[in-house]
């Protein structure tokens, strides 16, 4: 019976033992070698201890074993804590202690901030590395001697327990981790795999790092369906001209990406000189895709599906929209979200939490079995995010929405609009950032007395932080050391890229900072400054 993640390997491997599973760079794993890695895997960690419901870490840059380790991890009966690879010391620290992590899968070149990081904490055990350390080392050599004809048996394992916990920013300056169990992550597999109709002979890319929640399709949603992953190495993601060449060596026939990666390959990634005859579908997600760059791009591959897919990672994915064909779509100005898809039900709602008028703006809810489980070790949080309702008073059944905070219009023919955030949290290349928590850690700085951030867009559209301070009296202050500071509490994609002193701040009635004014001012500030460098 299919009821828990791992069994997607397992059971690829005995209907597919030879075919590709994942590739990446220059190596590769069939179904039947992934089998048993993983098996290798299990094997060692519940010889350190690891049991059902346990968090064991993944601090990995793209690579073949970070997907090792995800399905090892929940062979053990354990869930997976993917790591950014790019996070400071404190959030790691932060991360290990909020979770509980004990074992750590990492490599040579993140042990040194594990050191430091785990000083206080739980964590003993490092899989992955091969040099000495003043944690316990386990290298990949000593994992292979482990079994691998079958992983060990778990007692009471099933589909409701914890799969994987990511991470996001938290609107009060603390992460807050996703809690999502075998019955939604596999959900959400199974259906990603059926609207998008992978087939054993795809080619899927897995372009997101293993912390970003769409790294799940290529992970998951392949697999299932028996397909090849190829997972892109980091250096790629750096250079659109070797990316694209990479697309047309691997003969890549789905890709799932933001948008500011294919953005980058169309302007920049010599596609004239590329074959990508064998992309048939083309998905995206966590931004707007400038109508423009997006409609120049589906010309280019007119043989290609397009589609705008759409969903907080609390449900991983919830709505799609099948771009039309061109020509017709230049005329569009916004495309839509979609459809709340077929596992799931959707609600848009007003302020009073009554549906609103059709075609009126609201926020969007859903229920959906990929629905996380709720939000590790906060209850309040958890129960904030979820509306209930009954079909009838009374009723011992109950469906559960995630309040998704985000601001949808349902046109005429059904398609929803997506309009805005209800609160303050922002995309910043496809990562959720909360700017209330990228402003709390600016306010740590010794010289700030108040801070207020906000997002400017750059002439490419781009969106980055700014953040605006006061000081404290007869305070010293350079901006490039508030920029360190910031960086050192924050991950790269949410600290702020410059930052501007202000004797006063605009207010509103209530005496509250005007961050809109603020916003404002620093943008008509920004177009201007780049108006006058343009023309000299």
């Amino acid at each position: 019976m299919h009821y828990l993640l791992q069994h997607t390997i397992d059971r690829a491997a005995a209907k597919t033992p030879e075919k590709i599973a994942f590739r990446f760079d220059e190596q590769s794993l069939t179904y039947g070698q992934m089998a048993e890695r993983t098996n290798q895997l299990a094997h060692q960690l519940v010889a350190l201890g690891v049991k059902k419901g346990d968090r064991v870490g993944v601090y990995l840059h793209q690579s073949m074993e970070s997907a090792i380790a995800i399905y090892g991890i929940m062979k053990a009966g354990a869930a997976y804590v993917p790591f950014d690879p790019s996070l400071p010391q404190e959030r790691v620290a932060f991360m290990l202690q909020d979770c509980g992590v004990q074992v750590m899968i990492s490599e040579n070149r993140k042990l040194g901030v594990l050191e430091e990081a785990a000083v206080g904490s739980a964590m003993t055990d490092v899989i992955g590395p091969a040099r000495e350390s003043k944690l316990q080392i386990i290298p990949w050599t000593a994992v292979s001697s482990m079994p691998a004809d079958g992983p060990p048996e778990i007692i009471g394992l099933n589909e409701d327990d914890l799969a994987y916990i990511m991470y996001t920013s938290g609107s009060t300056g603390t992460p807050k981790g996703m809690m999502h169990t075998h019955r939604s992550g596999l959900a959400y597999a199974k259906a990603s795999a059926m609207v998008y109709d992978i087939q054993p002979d795809d080619v899927v890319s897995n372009h997101p790092p293993l912390h970003f929640d769409m790294s799940t399709f290529g992970l998951f949603s392949a697999p299932l369906a028996g397909a090849t992953t190829v997972i892109i190495p980091e250096e790629y993601k750096m250079l659109p001209a070797s990316l694209s060449e990479l697309i047309q060596d691997e003969k890549i026939s789905i890709w799932y990406s933001v948008p500011t990666a294919l953005i980058d390959m169309l302007l920049r990634g010599d596609l004239d000189n590329r074959d990508w005859s064998a992309m048939r579908w083309v998905t995206y997600g966590g931004e707007i895709f400038p109508p423009g760059h997006l409609y120049a791009l589906m010309g280019r591959l007119p043989q290609a599906r397009f589609s705008n897919v759409y969903g907080p990672a609390e449900v991983n994915q919830c709505t799609y929209y099948h771009i039309p064909p061109l020509p017709n779509q230049y005329e569009t100005t916004a495309v839509p979200i979609g459809r709340v898809w077929e596992v799931g039900e959707g609600l848009i709602l007003g302020d009073d939490d009554r549906p609103v008028a059709p075609g009126e703006p609201g926020e969007l809810l859903v229920a959906a079995p990929t629905r996380m489980q709720g939000y590790w070790n906060q209850p309040d949080l958890t129960a904030r995010g979820f509306y209930r309702q009954r079909p009838f008073p009374n009723s011992p059944y109950e469906k559960i929405f995630y309040r998704t905070g985000d601001l949808v219009q349902e046109r005429e023919d059904g398609e929803l609009l997506f309009l805005g955030r209800k609160d303050r949290q922002v995309k910043i290349r496809g990562y959720r950032v909360e700017l209330d928590e990228v402003e709390a850690a600016v306010s740590l700085h010794d010289a700030i007395a108040e801070a207020a951030v906000y997002t400017l867009t750059n002439t490419n559209n781009d969106r980055f932080i700014e953040a605006a301070v006061l000081l404290k009296e007869n305070a010293k202050f350079d901006p490039q050391d508030l920029l360190k500071h910031a960086a050192r509490l924050l991950p790269a994609y949410a600290a702020p890229a410059s930052a501007v002193v202000h004797q006063t701040f605009p207010r509103t009635g209530s005496e509250k900072i005007s961050r809109r004014k603020l916003q404002e001012m620093a943008q008509e500030k920004y177009n201007r400054d780049q108006l006058m460098e343009k023309t000299g």
